[in-house]
């Protein structure tokens, strides 16, 4: 007898292959419905969980030019990563690619924009706290942008990433009228003097090239080394140019319209001035004001100043932790200075001011006087002068329009050269792919249900044995 249960209990602990290999060929269609019931499912619940998930599209773009170190545009205005999602900039994005445009403010309000760190930036300042030194500020110069849109947004995943590269594009484009390309104001004098007497001509035009020749100037401190490969010629040469036109073609035209005296109606043109004189008068007036209540706070400044004597720093005396103290009479020195010298630069912007008003207004009492010398005169004799002085605006327009093409041109090149790399994409934009979240799913599915149907067609109810 205890052979026999010695017997049985070792046929118990052996694994019967053969045993195992029979059910699971009898059970065979509960292993492959269980599995492929499981594919079913988890493709069946993945769908219906992705349509209703949120999703990401990402996009990176890197910024690079002058001032951007310091966190500036190239103005000096503050640098903002936001307004990459400007609503004036998402919304020419969304309208470039025809999408609805009632979306505009929830997808702007799905768009994030972070600043793209790398871990040896990160381990590079925290050794520099760690050595006790206050790291510099630091501005990301790549920035990756997010759009967090719920998968059944009527918008198809192709165009949101196409709509984030638009998004690049359409802030590149600003970014280049503001800071690159000539602003669009200059060229529009002549548009804007259509059918204007022929005394606006040289009050508007004269502002005009004076205010090119400023422009251009500024660009000339920017840009002392650089030629345009497309027109061979710099920043310098430009200036040159419109100098050259301002004193040969403009002032020919605008000294046949001064020497003449030539208006299309002296009695408005008159009362035009008049208004002008008034203005130039208010003008006047307020900047004196201005310029009093200045210059009476800079003699009251200079008063003060002789009570105050220069303190210098004490250095016999230390507060906490071994710091310096400072003499209150130092302070107030400072203080005292820095508000001098404000007061200075405001007397000295103020009183510009006033005599750049009174220049005008000199300017402008010569013409009236001018033109009430040609009042009394017979005008019908100067119809030939005012039809050779319209043919001469005429040239002096395309003649303009010429140099601005050209100028236009110049910094066009200037802008390829030292911005080509302000606003580029590093990382185009991506979408996680659906077809790839189903089949994971499906196949744990499948896994799943494969195990189960091993489990219960291994676990079936054995044979008993003989005694």
């Amino acid at each position: 007898m205890e052979e026999s249960a010695s017997l049985s209990r070792e046929r118990d602990d052996q694994i019967d292959l053969a045993e195992l290999a029979r059910r699971l060929r009898a059970g065979v269609f509960r292993i492959a419905g269980l599995a492929l019931l499981g594919l079913a499912s988890a493709a069946i619940v993945s769908l219906l969980a992705i349509s209703r998930q949120q999703t990401t599209t990402n996009l990176r773009v890197s910024f690079s030019f002058p001032g951007f170190e310091r966190g500036t545009y190239p103005n000096g205005g503050k640098f903002v990563a936001d307004d990459l999602r400007a609503p004036d900039v998402v919304t020419e994005a969304i309208k470039r690619l025809g999408l609805p445009e009632q979306f505009a403010s929830q997808i702007r309000g799905s768009i994030s924009i972070n600043g793209f760190i790398s871990p040896t930036i990160i381990k590079e300042r925290d050794r520099m706290r760690a050595s006790g030194m206050q790291p510099p500020p630091y501005f990301p110069d790549e920035y990756e942008i997010t759009l967090s849109l719920p998968r059944n947004f009527p918008i198809e995943m192709r165009q949101r990433e196409l709509l984030l590269s638009e998004i690049v594009t359409v802030y590149r484009e600003k970014f280049s009228r503001s800071y690159i390309e000539l602003p669009p104001h200059f060229g529009s004098a002549f548009s804007s003097l259509n059918n204007a007497d022929f005394v606006e001509y040289e009050l508007i035009l004269t502002r005009e090239i004076q205010s090119l020749s400023g422009y251009l100037q500024q660009q000339v401190q920017k840009a002392r080394e650089f030629r345009s490969p497309t027109t061979n010629l710099s920043i310098q040469d430009l200036q040159r140019l419109t100098d050259i036109f301002a004193q040969v073609r403009l002032n020919n035209v605008l000294s046949l319209i001064y020497v003449n005296g030539l208006s299309k109606d002296r009695n408005f043109a008159l009362v035009k001035m008049d208004y002008h004189l008034r203005t130039l008068e208010d003008q006047e007036q307020r900047l004196r004001e201005e310029e009093n209540v200045v210059n009476a706070l800079l003699t009251r400044t200079q008063e003060r100043m002789q009570n105050y004597v220069l303190a210098t720093k004490a250095e016999n005396l230390s507060g906490k932790n071994g710091q310096p103290l400072l003499d209150q009479a130092f302070i107030d020195t400072l203080l005292a200075n820095d508000a001098y010298n404000f007061l200075v630069r405001k007397s000295l912007e103020a009183g510009l001011a006033v005599r750049q008003v009174q220049s005008e207004k000199t300017q402008l009492l010569e013409r009236r006087q001018r033109m009430e010398k040609f009042q009394s005169t017979d005008s019908s004799g100067q119809a030939n002068v005012i039809s050779s002085t319209q043919t001469a605006l005429a040239q002096l327009e395309r003649d303009y329009l010429e140099l601005l093409k050209t100028i236009r041109a110049t910094l066009q090149d200037y802008g390829k050269q030292e911005y080509g790399d302000a606003v580029r994409i590093t990382l185009q934009a991506s979408s996680p792919n659906a077809i790839n979240f189903v089949l994971m799913w499906s196949a744990v599915g499948f896994v799943v249900g494969l195990a189960l149907g091993l489990g219960l067609s291994l676990l079936r109810s054995a044979p008993r044995h003989a005694a």
